[in-house]
């Protein structure tokens, strides 16, 4: 387990949570019983600052989630959603969706098929920085990116 990638999902993770709830960092500061900067709250989800596990009890009662249900979807992520924190991808077939939220991950694949050298494969392994990068980009969650990456590498069924 790479502890740095643990540690941007489970900010991802809480990010996601507030965000579903419709809270800036502000109403969740506001929440809490300890008294934290919006800085320290911030390097929490952005996973560049560790989280004791009484703050993240904290955090999560705040976000009226059990923290175990936050351990847990951080878990599955990292150790299935994106393997050692990355994922292959197939520039070929990211140039060929038609997804509109794609579009910046279309122009960014295109962009890297040109450069390739003749007859090397078109594939490429983003670790979960690059993921969350592009996420952004595209106005997506990280979750819901790999989700959709992965519809693109997986081979098609037949009957």
């Amino acid at each position: 387990m790479n502890p740095a990638t643990y540690q941007r999902v489970l900010g991802d993770e809480l990010r996601r949570l507030r965000k579903q709830r419709g809270w800036t960092r502000k109403d969740l500061k506001r929440r809490l019983q300890s008294d934290i900067s919006l800085q320290t709250l911030a390097t929490y989800e952005l996973g560049t600052r560790q989280c004791s596990v009484v703050r993240l009890a904290e955090i999560c009662m705040a976000l009226d989630v059990a923290p175990h249900e936050v351990l847990a979807r951080v878990h599955e992520r990292v150790f299935t959603d994106v393997p050692d924190g990355r994922i292959r991808l197939d520039l070929s077939l990211v140039v060929q969706d038609n997804q509109p939220e794609l579009l910046p991950l279309r122009r960014w694949a295109h962009d890297r098929l040109n450069q390739l050298p003749f007859g090397r494969a078109p594939e490429v392994q983003l670790d979960f920085a690059a993921l969350e990068y592009m996420a952004q980009l595209c106005g997506l969650e990280t979750v819901e990116l790999v989700g959709r990456l992965r519809s693109l590498t997986r081979p098609a069924r037949t009957a």
